[in-house]
């Protein structure tokens, strides 16, 4: 037989976990779109490609241990300590590739060299993967 009030709290549950996760995720991209000394809206909507991949990168690095956080927390502050620091850590990854490792990463993904916004869209990805295994240890 099917329990409403079990789906009730269990749907209410679901949604101010998904309303914070989606508050976060584009908390992380308006922020990370700060960081970036290129402008990826204005890049993308002229159809560079090397910036759309960097961008969805990073967005699904972010976006990994931000799901990994919803399914090993317990409380929504617990969650939002874990979605701050993958933000934080996903933004660090940037800027030491960015400024240290590879100087002419954003140069490269402003002129649209596709191989530039893989390299960085890998990286984003990789480290978003480390990250959301180890929320889970």
């Amino acid at each position: 037989m099917f329990d409403w009030f079990a789906f009730q709290t269990g749907a209410t549950a679901f949604l101010i976990a998904f309303v914070a996760a989606i508050a976060f995720f584009s908390a992380f991209k308006f922020l990370y779109q700060i960081i970036t000394p290129y402008h990826e809206r204005e890049l993308i909507r002229q159809g560079n490609t090397a910036a759309a991949v960097a961008l969805g990168g990073a967005l699904i690095g972010y976006v990994l241990p931000l799901a990994s956080a919803l399914s090993q927390t317990v409380s929504l502050m617990e969650f939002a300590a874990w979605a701050l620091l993958a933000g934080v850590i996903q933004i660090v990854a940037f800027l030491v590739v960015s400024r240290v490792l590879y100087k002419a990463l954003a140069a490269r993904i402003e002129a649209g060299e596709l191989a530039a916004g893989v390299y960085l869209a890998s990286i984003s990805l990789g480290v978003g993967l480390l990250n959301a295994a180890c929320m889970t240890a």
